[in-house]
């Protein structure tokens, strides 16, 4: 097979969660544009039917279905109704995320437990529900959307000089540095049944609201001098949901302009 060959993902189906969102977007479109059906859930369905048709006004196959991390019996009819359309799930991807408990340091018990249930105990159901069906067809890929934070500590020295706030709460980075061990344990433990886990961990993203000085000062902590664009994370996503990727499991890729590397 012609290398380029293995990237294409025709005939394929996958389900990302917070689709619709800052990452979810390009992830779509990079999985959509390899030829997938692509299902983008979240609990906000109007904006998932929205943001499916304008993806399916460019020519892709992508479809909108209400997910609720936080209720068991949402992820259930998740898995059940793309099972319905397609009868086939080959990869998952772990992009949704709450900010429930990241207003400091010093939280009710509640709404960490609030963060951790949907950001932690719903990861592990719905990849465990979704690895049952990839089981039956004999593999899949499971790519989980992590963050730099899970990597390294906050950097005091690019809020300078802003109103950000330079003391992040610690759930945002415990979250995601589990991200880090979750990928290896599912990777071990679903490799026999051919299912790949891998995990990005991309770097901040450019967006207009960031104050000027932050942007300046993040960029030049970073090796490649900018923050993260719109399309940075299309080619790693494809790559690992893809054939071009069928020996690689249990990896952390950071995909931050070279930020923990420095």
């Amino acid at each position: 097979m012609n290398v380029i060959d293995t990237f294409r993902l025709n005939g394929r189906t996958a389900i990302v969660t917070g689709g619709a969102g800052r990452y979810g977007r390009q992830i779509v479109e990079a999985l959509g544009e390899a030829g997938a059906t692509v299902f983008i859930a979240s609990r906000d369905l109007a904006h998932c039917q929205e943001t499916a048709s304008a993806f399916v006004a460019h020519g892709l196959d992508v479809r909108a279905l209400r997910l609720d991390l936080g209720d068991r019996g949402s992820i259930d009819h998740l898995v059940a109704e793309v099972m319905a359309q397609t009868n086939r799930i080959d990869v998952l991807v772990n992009n949704a995320v709450i900010r429930s408990a990241c207003s400091g340091w010093l939280q009710e018990l509640e709404n960490y437990d609030r963060s951790l249930h949907v950001n932690a105990s719903a990861t592990f159901y719905i990849t465990a529900a979704v690895a049952e069906r990839m089981k039956q067809a004999g593999g899949g890929s499971v790519i989980n959307v992590g963050s730099f934070m899970g990597l390294v500590g906050p950097e005091q020295a690019n809020y300078a000089g802003t109103d950000m706030g330079g003391n992040p709460s610690p759930i945002y980075f415990y979250e995601k540095g589990g991200m880090v061990n979750f990928t290896r344990w599912a990777a071990s433990v679903l490799g026999p049944c051919g299912i790949r886990v891998n995990a990005i961990h991309p770097g901040g993203l450019l967006e207009p609201h960031l104050p000027e000085r932050f942007v300046r000062q993040y960029s030049e902590r970073t090796q490649l001098g900018r923050m993260a664009s719109q399309t940075d994370l299309k080619g790693v996503v494809v790559f690992l949901a893809s054939d071009a990727s069928a020996y690689l499991t249990g990896t952390n890729i950071p995909v931050d302009g070279g930020y923990t590397a420095k």
